[in-house]
């Protein structure tokens, strides 16, 4: 077995490992535009050989983890080089634009869309992790466009991966995702902001910082070159998450303000509610 992996970061290195552990004679090939990458991904075990996106004809797996708007850009190029029997997948973050730019490519059913509920705020091929995708959650998107056999092939793997496999329309998932993941990041983005703009003296910020600053501010340490492309291309959703957080932020800021202790306690307290939820994942 032949798996190729444009960019090896993060996601598709932790995929290459947990693929070897199952797959001990699989062959394992990098494609990056980053040389470095690609040494630093050779050097940890991560891939065998390097490669373009020419040469993916002999591949039974593309695994495309790049940045978004790359990954809408390359996606045509790559269903062009690749052979009758390869399947491509893509990892990004949102699905509308991606889904979009090969939808009329006449190898279509050679790809998956998909999203992986996983990660860590980590980035490059030494972030790679064994059993990063065990019992996370997998979004699959316009799967009656991926050939049956290839969609079964695709869904028997991410089960011996430990995943949980949902399918969505992609425009409802890159409603939801702003929500659940996006909103997240860009908060913790400008809770590091406000606190570097108005605490200066850096061994505050180490002395003061308890496990509740650390955990909120801990998606600010994600890569940027990752995100801001997610931002950008599910823009609308993104916009409008923002304002309902916004007016949020301003009620509360007015309660508080107006020493509506009592109104804020009962809204808290409601709000806590969402503890039973996280506590099913």
């Amino acid at each position: 077995m032949k798996v190729s992996f444009v960019g090896i970061g993060l996601m598709n290195g932790s995929l290459s490992l947990d693929l070897q552990h199952l797959y001990p004679d699989a062959v394992m090939q990098g494609i990056s535009r980053k040389e470095a990458t690609l040494k630093r991904a050779f050097d940890l075990g991560l891939i065998h050989q390097t490669g373009d996106l020419h040469q993916l004809q002999d591949a039974d797996w593309v695994f495309v983890s790049i940045p978004v708007e790359a990954i809408a850009h390359l996606l045509p190029q790559i269903l062009d080089a690749v052979g009758e029997k390869t399947l491509v997948i893509d990892f990004g973050s949102t699905k509308s634009a991606i889904c979009q730019a090969v939808k009329n490519h006449p190898k279509r059913d050679q790809f998956l869309a998909a999203h992986p509920i996983a990660g860590t705020e980590h980035s490059g091929p030494d972030a790679a992790v064994s059993e990063l995708y065990k019992g996370k959650t997998i979004m699959l998107c316009e799967t009656a466009l991926t050939h049956d056999a290839l969609l079964d092939r695709a869904e028997k793997l991410f089960g011996q991966l430990g995943m949980i496999i949902r399918r969505m329309d992609p425009v409802e998932h890159d409603k939801h995702i702003a929500y659940v993941s996006h909103l997240s990041h860009i908060t913790s983005f400008m809770l590091g902001k406000t606190v570097l703009e108005k605490e200066t003296d850096e061994q505050n910020i180490f002395d003061m910082a308890g496990s509740g600053f650390a955990s909120t501010v801990r998606l600010a340490k994600s890569s940027p070159e990752m995100w801001m492309p997610i931002f950008a291309q599910n823009k609308q959703n993104v916009l409008e998450t923002l304002d309902e957080y916004i007016r949020n932020m301003n009620a509360f800021k007015e309660k508080l303000a107006a020493d509506a202790h009592e109104e804020l306690l009962a809204e808290m307290k409601e709000i806590n509610k969402i503890k039973t939820i996280l506590e099913h994942k």
